[in-house]
């Protein structure tokens, strides 16, 4: 796949400012809950760059193999805690959301489980997965998740 554009060499500035945004809510809550939040949003939304991105952040996180290939069907696996299978309904409900508003079950399962400052900063999450999905398939972007650690060697 052939980048259409880097987005970073074209809006430098916000791109910067989007990406710190980025570190900081997914350093808001724990580790592998948020990569878990960012596999399952770009399952959802087809963004293979982010499939192949967050799985091996998760690996390197310590999340199982177990975990990462059963997400897609998460709802039928039993080994997601009860705050986790709230996360991820609360990102199923909002990555959706363009397919009605049947999000209320999720909220009730959420309030159970998140304070009000986890909730905010888990829906940031969602938001920005969802918004790095859009930003990676609308401009073919690939991240290489090898390239990158050499890269940073």
């Amino acid at each position: 796949m052939t980048a259409k554009l880097d987005p970073i060499a074209a809006a430098p500035l916000l791109m910067k400012n989007w990406m710190a945004t980025s570190i900081a809510v997914a350093a808001s809550l724990e580790p592998t809950l948020m990569e878990l939040v960012k596999i399952r949003s770009s399952q959802i939304n087809g963004c293979a760059n982010c499939i192949n991105m967050h799985t091996a952040e998760a690996r390197a996180k310590g999340e199982t193999e177990q975990r990462i290939y059963l997400l897609s069907a998460w709802r039928e696996a039993p080994c997601y805690t009860d705050r986790e299978r709230a996360a991820l309904g609360w990102t199923d409900a909002l990555t959706r959301l363009s397919e009605g508003h049947a999000h209320e079950a999720a909220y009730e399962a959420l309030k159970a489980q998140f304070s009000e400052e986890e909730q905010v900063k888990l829906t940031l999450m969602i938001n920005v997965i969802n918004g790095w999905n859009r930003i990676a398939v609308g401009f073919g972007l690939w991240f290489e998740p090898a390239a990158a650690a050499k890269a940073a060697a």
